[in-house]
C-alpha cells in the first residue's frame, strides 16, 4: 500500500522563490513516480494560489499538472447527487430561516419566541453557527467513514439531565440536520481517480484536502508539499533577512493616518504590490478612504457589509416605509432614496414640498398622513406613495415566496427595480435577497415558510447584513491589497503593513463554539483553539518572509488601554536575540504649521429687514444675544422638527396644555378632587389619541401625568376656595403699541383667571413643566424675566377689557417634586411698561443701522442654534462684542 510522501520545503524564502521551489519539487517527484503531469491533480490553499502556482509550473516546462483549490476542483467536476430540500446551505440568512422554521415547530421553542424573542434570536444565531462548523467536520469526512462519524458524534451529543442540557438539545438538533443533509457536493472529489495527487500544505492543515489524499485508492502516488515551518513556534522559523518595523499610535485616528501614511511612502519608494492586512476592518475601511484621496488603487478581497451600500439602504427603506407604524421620517428616507430621472418617480420638488407640510404639521406617523390637508404636489406625492406600499402594508402574514413577489412588484413600480439592476451592488442586492433568480432550496423553503410584513424585514435586514459586497478590481493593477492574515499566506508582496497588531485582535485566541464547548468540539474532530493559534501564528510566519513587514497599534480605543500583541512580542524578543531587533520606524507624516485665524464676533445689521410682529421668545433672544435675534427675526432660521413617533418632553408639555384646556373648559363650577381627577384621566386618553402621540413611548410621561393629576386636583380645591375662577386658555393675543413704529407684539396666554375681590383682577398664568426653582430665581429679577412682562404688555395693550391696574401675573409649576408651585412676578404691569419702553428704544437703534452684535457670554450660548452661525468656537479670545467686521 502506498503511503503518503511528505516533503518539507525550507523556509528561508520569499513567496515567490517558494512557489519555484515547490513546482520544482513537484515535478521531480512526478517523474520518479512515472507520473505525466497533465494527468496529476495539485491541490492549493487558496484560490490566490492558483495563478502563482500554474506560473511556476510553467517555468518548469513541460505539460502542467491540473492546478485546483478542492472548491474550484468540486465545481468543474460534473455534480453528484442532489441535496436534499433543507440541507445547509452555509447562507447565514437562508439557513437562520430554516433554523428558525425548524425550531417554530416545537412547542417549547415557540413559547420561548413568544417569552424572549431577542433570546430567541440569538439562540437561531448559535444553532446555525453550531451547524456550519458541524457540516464543515462532516464535508472532510470521507463518505465511507462518515456513518462511523455520524455514529460517534450522535453518542457524544446525547441529550441527558445533567446542566447544559437546552445547549446540547440545540446542538444535537443541529448535527441531525447536518445529517439530513449529507451527500455534499464536494464529495464528488472522492470519487476522482487522477494518476496522482499533490497537495501545497500553507497556512494549516486542509482537512478536506487531506480527506480526499487520505481516501485515495492505495496504487495512486500522493505527495503533500509541506510549506509550513516544521517547529513548534513557527515565529521562530521566519526568516531573519526581512525588515521588520513596529509603530505604537496614540489612538484609531493616529493609527489610520500612519498606516495611510506609511503605505504611500512604500509606493513612493517603488515597492508595488503592498499588502494591507485587515485584522482590524473597521480601521481598514478609514484607510481605504483615505488612499482614495491620494487617488491610489485598491484591490479590497475582504469586501464590506452589503447592508452598507446605497443599494441596500434603498430597499430597507422601502420595506421600513411599507409598516403601517412607520414614521413619516422613514417614508421621507424612503422617497429620497429614490432613483432621479426615472419616469413616474417623484421629484425633489415634490419631496420638499411634503416635507414642509409634514413638518408644519408636526405629522409624525405615515398613518396619519391621510387626514391632512394637502396641496399640489404634497397631495400627489402622498397619493402616489400610499399606491406603491399599500401592497406591502396590506398583505398580512404570507408565504416567504410572496412576499418576494410583493417586493419585486414594488420596487418596479417606484423604479428602483431598474437602479439596481444597473449597479453593482444592486446586482448584488438582487442575489442575496432572490428576487433575480432563486434556486430550488430557497424556493422550497420560501413557499413553506409564512412571516408577518415585520418577519420579513427582519429577514431581509439579516440577509443584507450577512452578505459581503466585494467591490470590483480597480481598472489598473492594484497597488495595495486589503486582505485577511491568512489570505496573505505564500503570496509575493513587496511590503506587508498590518495595523490592529494588538492583544485585542492579533493573538488573540477565538472562543469555542457557543453550543458545543471546547472539549466537545475536539472529540468531535473540529479544531481546538490550541490549533486556531497555531494557524494564525503560521499565517504571521508566511507574512514574515514579505521583504517588509510593519506592525501598528494603538495605546487607547474607546477609553480602553490596549498593548501590543503577544505574538508581536514573542516576535520582538525572538529577534532580539538573534541579533535582528524589530525598529522603530519615523514617523512618514508631513508636518504643516498653521498660523491661526481667529474670527472676529460677528455684529450685522437687520437691514430694514426687522419682522412685522414679535413673539416673547423673539424679544427674549434679542435681550439675552442680539445675534441670536437676528438668526431667528431676520434671518428667519429655525431648526427642523424631527418626524419622530417618539414621545418627547415638549410633546408632553404640548399634550399637557391641550388637557388643561379641555378639562376647563368642560369644568364650569368646582367639583370633588375624585371627579376632577377621573375627568382628567378621561380627558388625557382623549387628547392623547387626538394628538397621534404612540401609547407605548408615551407611557414614561402618563407615570408623570398620574402624579401630576393628584396634585393638580389638590392645588385646584384650594385655588377654589379663595375664589378664583378660570376665564379662559390658550388666547391669542395682538398689541400695536405706538412706541414700537409699527411692529406689533403677538403671542398666547395659557391661561387667565379671575381674582376674587372688588376691581375683578385678572391673573395671567403661563404653565411650566420644570422645577420650580429655576423660575424662581428668574423673577428674583422682575425687570429680567422677559415672558411674563410681555404677555402682561399684550394684555394691557391689546384687551379692552383689561385694566392695567388690575393685573397679575404667575408662573405655574406643574412638575415640580414638591407639587404645583405658584411662581408670582411681583408688579407686573410696572415691568411690562418697562419691557415695552426698552424695547422701543432697542428697535429705534436696529432701524438706525446700529449692528446686532454676537455677545458669546453667559449660558445662552450653550444651547444656542446660532452657535455654529456666529462661530462661537472660532473667536479671538480677546476680541470685545464692540470690535466688528
Amino acid at each position: 500500500m502506498a503511503e503518503i510522501a511528505i516533503t518539507a520545503l525550507e523556509f528561508d524564502t520569499d513567496a515567490a522563490t517558494a512557489w519555484d521551489r515547490i513546482a520544482a519539487r513537484a515535478t521531480v517527484w512526478l517523474g520518479d513516480s512515472a507520473v505525466a503531469p497533465r494527468d496529476a491533480i495539485v491541490l492549493v490553499p487558496l484560490a490566490q494560489h492558483l495563478a502563482l502556482a500554474r506560473r511556476a509550473f510553467g517555468r518548469q516546462g513541460g505539460w502542467l499538472p491540473r492546478v485546483e483549490t478542492t472548491r474550484t476542483l468540486a465545481a468543474a467536476l460534473p455534480p453528484g447527487a442532489a441535496s436534499p430540500e433543507g440541507a445547509v446551505s452555509f447562507d447565514i440568512a437562508q439557513d437562520r430561516l430554516r433554523a428558525r422554521q425548524m425550531l417554530l415547530a416545537q412547542a417549547w421553542a415557540r413559547q420561548w419566541a413568544q417569552r424572549d424573542a431577542k433570546a430567541f434570536e440569538q439562540t437561531v444565531a448559535r444553532l446555525v453557527d453550531c451547524a456550519h462548523r458541524l457540516a464543515r467536520r462532516s464535508i472532510a469526512v470521507a463518505p465511507v467513514l462518515r456513518p462511523a462519524w455520524e455514529a460517534q458524534a450522535r453518542a457524544l451529543l446525547a441529550v441527558g439531565d445533567a446542566p447544559g442540557n437546552t445547549e446540547r438539545l440545540l446542538a444535537r438538533l443541529a448535527f441531525e440536520w447536518v445529517n439530513a443533509s449529507s451527500p455534499w457536493p464536494s464529495d464528488t472529489l472522492f470519487a476522482l481517480r487522477p494518476a496522482a495527487w499533490l497537495q501545497v500544505r500553507a497556512g494549516g492543515a486542509d482537512a478536506l484536502a487531506d480527506a480526499v489524499l487520505q481516501a485515495a485508492d492505495p496504487p495512486v502516488p500522493r505527495l503533500v508539499l509541506q510549506a509550513d515551518p516544521l517547529q513548534a513556534d513557527p515565529l521562530a522559523a521566519a526568516p531573519l533577512r526581512s525588515d521588520l518595523q513596529r509603530a505604537a499610535c496614540e489612538d484609531f485616528e493616529d493609527e489610520s493616518e500612519r498606516t495611510a501614511a506609511h503605505l504611500i511612502a512604500l509606493l513612493q519608494q517603488g515597492c508595488r504590490p503592498l499588502a494591507l492586512i485587515a485584522q482590524d476592518r473597521l480601521l481598514v475601511r478609514r484607510v481605504g478612504a483615505l488612499l482614495a484621496r491620494h487617488d491610489v488603487p485598491v484591490l479590497d478581497e475582504t469586501g464590506w457589509k452589503l447592508s452598507t451600500t446605497r443599494a441596500a439602504a434603498g430597499v430597507m427603506a422601502l420595506l421600513r416605509a411599507a409598516s403601517p407604524v412607520a414614521s413619516t421620517d422613514e417614508l421621507l428616507d424612503w422617497l429620497k432614496a429614490l432613483p432621479s430621472g426615472v419616469e413616474g418617480a417623484p421629484s425633489a420638488g415634490a419631496v420638499d414640498a411634503l416635507e414642509q407640510a409634514l413638518r408644519r404639521s408636526g405629522c409624525a406617523r405615515r398613518d396619519a398622513m391621510a387626514a391632512l390637508e394637502l396641496q399640489g404636489a404634497a397631495d400627489t406625492l402622498r397619493t402616489w406613495a400610499h399606491e406603491c406600499l399599500a401592497p406591502l402594508a396590506d398583505a398580512g402574514r404570507l408565504a416567504l415566496a410572496r412576499w418576494t413577489e410583493l417586493l419585486r412588484e414594488t420596487l418596479s413600480a417606484t423604479g428602483q427595480w431598474a437602479a439596481l439592476q444597473a449597479d453593482v451592488a444592486g446586482q448584488q442586492v438582487l442575489r442575496t435577497l432572490r428576487l433575480d433568480a432563486p434556486d430550488r432550496a430557497w424556493r422550497a423553503l420560501a413557499e413553506t415558510l409564512p412571516l408577518r410584513l415585520q418577519d420579513f424585514v427582519q429577514a431581509v435586514d439579516e440577509a443584507l447584513e450577512q452578505a459581503v459586497f466585494e467591490p470590483p478590481a480597480p481598472a489598473q493593477a492594484p497597488a495595495v491589497v486589503i486582505t485577511p492574515l491568512r489570505r496573505a499566506v505564500l503570496r509575493p508582496f513587496a511590503a506587508a503593513v498590518l495595523p490592529g497588531a494588538d492583544d485585542r485582535r492579533l493573538g488573540v485566541p477565538a472562543a469555542p463554539d457557543a453550543l458545543l464547548g471546547e472539549a466537545l468540539s475536539v472529540a468531535l474532530g473540529l479544531p481546538s483553539t490550541e490549533q486556531r493559534q497555531h494557524e494564525e501564528a503560521l499565517a504571521l510566519a508566511h507574512l514574515l518572509r514579505t521583504p517588509q513587514v510593519l506592525f501598528l497599534h494603538r495605546h487607547h480605543d474607546e477609553g480602553e488601554t490596549l498593548g501590543g500583541s503577544v505574538l508581536l512580542e514573542r516576535l520582538a524578543l525572538l529577534r532580539e536575540r538573534a541579533g535582528r531587533p524589530v525598529l522603530q520606524p519615523d514617523d512618514p507624516r508631513r508636518v504643516t504649521s498653521l498660523v491661526p485665524t481667529p474670527q472676529p464676533r460677528p455684529a450685522p445689521a437687520a437691514g430694514g429687514q426687522l419682522p412685522a410682529a414679535l413673539s416673547a421668545s423673539a424679544v427674549e433672544a434679542l435681550r439675552d444675544c442680539p445675534y441670536r435675534f437676528f438668526s431667528r427675526a431676520v434671518l428667519r432660521l429655525q431648526e427642523r422638527d424631527e418626524l419622530d413617533d417618539e414621545a418627547q418632553k415638549r410633546d408632553y408639555g404640548t399634550w399637557l396644555h391641550d388637557v388643561l384646556l379641555h378639562f376647563h373648559q368642560a369644568r364650569p363650577q368646582p367639583r370633588s378632587v375624585a371627579e376632577d381627577m377621573a375627568q382628567l384621566r378621561r380627558i388625557a386618553q382623549e387628547r392623547r389619541a387626538a394628538a397621534g402621540l404612540d401609547a407605548d413611548s408615551f407611557l414614561p410621561f402618563e407615570a408623570t401625568f398620574e402624579r401630576f393629576a393628584a396634585h393638580y386636583a389638590d392645588w385646584l380645591q384650594r385655588r377654589d376656595a379663595t375664589g378664583a375662577q378660570w376665564l379662559e386658555g390658550e388666547s391669542d393675543r395682538e398689541a400695536a403699541p405706538p412706541e414700537l413704529a409699527g411692529t406689533l407684539l403677538r403671542g398666547r396666554i395659557d391661561r387667565i383667571d379671575r381674582l376674587p375681590g372688588p376691581g375683578g383682577t385678572r391673573q395671567l398664568i403661563d404653565y411650566k413643566t420644570g422645577p420650580h426653582d429655576a423660575l424662581r430665581k428668574k423673577v428674583r429679577e422682575p425687570l429680567e424675566d422677559t415672558q411674563l412682562a410681555f404677555y402682561a404688555a399684550l394684555e394691557m395693550l391689546g384687551s379692552e377689557q383689561a385694566d392695567p391696574q388690575a393685573l397679575e401675573a404667575m408662573y405655574l409649576a406643574l412638575d415640580d417634586s414638591g407639587g404645583i408651585q405658584e411662581v408670582p412676578h411681583p408688579e407686573v404691569p410696572v415691568t411690562a411698561r418697562v419691557l415695552v419702553d426698552s424695547l422701543a428704544a432697542e428697535l429705534r437703534r436696529v432701524r438706525a443701522g446700529e449692528p446686532l452684535p454676537a455677545l458669546g457670554d453667559g449660558p445662552v450660548c450653550e444651547h444656542c442654534e446660532a452657535r455654529g452661525l456666529c462661530r462661537r468656537d472660532h473667536w479671538d479670545a480677546d476680541a470685545s462684542p464692540n470690535e466688528t467686521e
